[in-house]
């Protein structure tokens, strides 16, 4: 079995939490993508020095704004970033939310049925734009390519962060795996509602719902003694102690078939690299073996391969 285990990347401290990230075992970094904020680094300039930085760990952007990164760049981004890491990334891929900071870049407004199908068509794209073979032309409803070579790295994995039940429809029939809305974990009602959207859709397009990982933002406290409630009112994830987290990740993997969690230290005045190491060092390996999770050797990359490595073929977006 193999569940990943990262961390996501604190803006002022990137590089840092990456290396350590990457020294102390984890699978995964993730950073945010809001190019439209100015204090905010460009997601993809800061993945390329993350894993020019580090040996083994996957990185990915969780996720990324996909209006503002038309899919053709985004299919060579990514691939050039793969072959330079030896495939030690993972694509996150969202549909857009904030749109009225989006069209300050200049970004035609989608509304939300479009902007699902321009997932859809994305993942496409990238897809059919690796793994080598033949030229590409597609002609889309959002994007176009005309004879275009595919890089000859295969497609990475690919996450979406669905939230509607179309978006989640596109998941179960296109993605390798989700990330559940608003750090929504395994016991929550978003999950519990959106998951067999995820399986329905995939079943109907032939495929096996468990090839599709749910990996979870998982923000919370790790203490140095127990929490009397790791939960709050809502039933939201606080965190608790080493033990705690212990149990509830365990249980996460073995009862609800979690496949990774990135964790998001809170703010609650521990420095973010003591909490780093606290998961990294305390928590992960007691889940990993309690789980028995596979660990890669060391420069090996974790990040779940795609389902199949033959390139698809492009659909004709008139039929």
């Amino acid at each position: 079995m193999k569940i990943l285990f990262g961390f996501g990347l604190d803006d002022d401290q990137l590089i840092g939490q990456a290396v350590q990230a990457d020294r102390e075992g984890l699978d995964l970094v993730t950073v945010s993508d809001h190019p439209y904020l100015h204090d905010r680094l460009d997601a993809y300039a800061a993945l390329g020095v993350i894993l020019g930085r580090t040996n083994a760990v996957t990185a990915a952007v969780n996720v990324t704004n996909l209006p503002t990164r038309p899919a053709p760049m985004l299919a060579r981004t990514v691939a050039g970033l793969s072959a330079l890491s030896g495939g030690r990334i993972a694509l996150g891929l969202g549909a857009g939310g904030l749109w009225r900071e989006i069209e300050k870049l200049g970004v035609e407004p989608l509304s939300p049925a479009r902007a699902v199908r321009a997932l859809e068509e994305a993942i496409t794209v990238v897809r059919a734009l690796s793994g080598g073979g033949g030229p590409v032309t597609f002609d889309g409803e959002f994007y176009r390519v005309n004879d275009l070579i595919p890089a000859a790295v295969p497609a990475p994995p690919i996450w979406t962060g669905s939230l509607g039940p179309k978006s989640l429809a596109v998941t179960g029939r296109v993605a390798d795996g989700w990330i559940p809305g608003h750090a929504s974990d395994w016991r929550s009602d978003r999950v519990a509602t959106s998951r067999p959207l995820i399986d329905e859709a995939a079943v109907k397009a032939g495929r096996d719902p468990r090839d599709i990982a749910t990996i979870y933002n998982l923000p919370g406290r790790i203490t140095t003694a127990p929490l009397p409630a790791t939960r709050d009112a809502s039933g939201r994830w606080r965190g608790g102690s080493v033990a705690q987290w212990v149990e509830e990740l365990t249980s996460a993997v073995l009862e609800y078939g979690a496949a990774g969690f990135t964790y998001f230290p809170i703010a609650d005045g521990t420095p973010a690299t003591t909490a780093l190491t606290r998961w990294a060092t305390e928590i992960v390996p007691a889940v990993r073996a309690a789980t028995g999770t596979r660990t890669p050797p060391p420069g090996q990359p974790l990040a779940p391969e795609p389902r199949t490595s033959a390139r698809p073929s492009v659909p004709d977006p008139s039929t």
